[in-house]
């Protein structure tokens, strides 16, 4: 009786204590994704060095607005998500312009990993030789990962363990030969005479402030761990950390294989996914680079997209009070997933574009409003479970994070900056 009941308390010691990898593989998971593919294109502007320089920036700006999230969040029940908390903080007004951005933002994302599962799908089975519709493929794996998402947070951790595990292992077997191939004249630019970079600079924000999203996680971590911040925090950290980390050797194999002035004709044929893909292929000529590549983008997206739903989907259960039954989950998951598959279905090519207009509305929800509940939240109670470092200055700063972010966007949309 004694070891049964010692069994018992062990196994409700592992439910109540989940693992740090699968919180920060939920983190990293949604972080890097098809998202990571569209920074050499948008980046190539300012090249190598100044890419470096934005995405530390950004990833030291996004972790502190997540940990504010978190700082706010701990004073709620948990499942408590943004329109509980920015309501009782900030008030209607707030809370109103917040959930528009937290709803465009996680649907747009959604919309644009339909968009880019298509676009992967078909040109994975194109080079077996079949002809696959891009609007199926991205149908039929989004009902897959609305399954997923539907069953639980705990089966989309394990999930998001295993696609980022293989993701994480075919990204060094890629990267491996991709790496062996740069040649420093094209990763550092040395044949352009008098190159200009900082004119681009600004226009890059937004897609490094999309590219570094997690925040909707946020909530989902709480209801995962319940109030333990330690350990959250941790995830965020690692998942983040890894997340840039992997950008930078993403970048230094794509940037060190194809020159700068190649990244005009990607764009211009719209930067999807495939056409990267094909381009870095075409290049190393390598029939086995081109599937490793391929499988990559396949595991890319498939973690993306599971982290990015997850966080709409809790959003979506706190805004409607849906319960946690099957019925409930059932549906959450269909307000999460229709709008977007009938978006992927209409339109089917948009990644590029969605991507940018997620990182304006991200400005809100994942800077501004973040930086304004730890504020909020340190008048109200004080931060007894735990407060982000930094005091006021580190609130201004991912406050102007935030609205630069937004100005860049702004203008880029008006044409205003120059693009390359």
């Amino acid at each position: 009786m004694a070891q049964t009941t010692l069994e018992d308390q062990v196994t409700a010691a592992k439910i109540k204590n989940p693992s740090l990898l699968g919180g920060a593989m939920i983190i990293a998971g949604t972080i890097v994704g098809a998202g990571m593919f569209s920074l050499p294109v948008v980046m190539s502007g300012i090249w190598f060095y100044w890419s470096i320089a934005v995405l530390v920036f950004t990833w030291f700006c996004m972790l502190h607005s997540g940990l504010m999230i978190l700082e706010a969040n701990l004073n709620y029940h948990t499942g408590a998500s943004f329109d509980t908390i920015t309501k009782d903080l900030l008030g209607n007004g707030w809370n109103i312009v917040n959930g528009l951005t937290v709803a465009f933002v996680l649907y747009i994302l959604t919309y644009a990993y339909i968009s880019a599962s298509g676009s992967v799908i078909q040109h994975t089975l194109r080079g077996m030789g079949i002809d696959f519709p891009a609007r199926l493929g991205g149908l039929f794996f989004a009902l897959f990962v609305a399954f997923i998402v539907w069953l639980s947070t705990t089966a989309v951790s394990r999930m998001t363990t295993i696609v980022l595990g293989a993701k994480i292992l075919t990204f060094f077997m890629t990267f491996g030969g991709l790496l062996g191939h740069v040649e420093p004249v094209k990763l550092f630019n040395l044949s352009e005479a008098n190159p200009s970079y900082l004119p681009y600079l600004l226009m890059t924000l937004p897609f490094c402030l999309a590219s570094f999203g997690y925040h909707g996680n946020v909530p989902s971590l709480m209801k995962y761990y319940g109030k333990n911040p330690r350990r959250i925090r941790n995830c965020l950290l690692i998942g983040t950390l890894l997340a840039l980390t992997l950008y930078i050797i993403w970048l230094v194999g794509t940037m060190g294989n194809i020159p700068r002035p190649q990244f005009r004709e990607i764009a211009s044929q719209g930067g999807n996914i495939d056409v990267l893909v094909s381009a870095l292929g075409g290049i190393l000529q390598s029939s086995s680079m081109d599937l490793l590549l391929t499988v990559f983008s396949n595991f890319a997206v498939a973690s993306s997209f599971l982290g990015v739903t997850l966080g709409l989907f809790d959003y979506l259960a706190d805004l409607f009070k849906f319960d946690d039954s099957r019925l409930g989950r059932g549906k959450t998951a269909v307000i999460t997933f229709l709008p977007p598959i009938l978006g992927g279905l209409i339109y089917p090519d948009g990644f590029i574009y969605a991507i940018g207009y997620a990182g304006l509305a991200a400005t809100v929800w994942a800077a501004i409003v973040p930086a304004l509940l730890a504020r909020a939240s340190r008048k109200r109670f004080g931060s007894p479970l735990y407060r982000v470092w930094g005091g006021t200055p580190l609130i201004v700063l991912i406050l102007l994070f935030g609205a630069i972010n937004a100005i860049a966007h702004i203008l880029s949309s008006l044409n205003l900056l120059p693009t390359y």
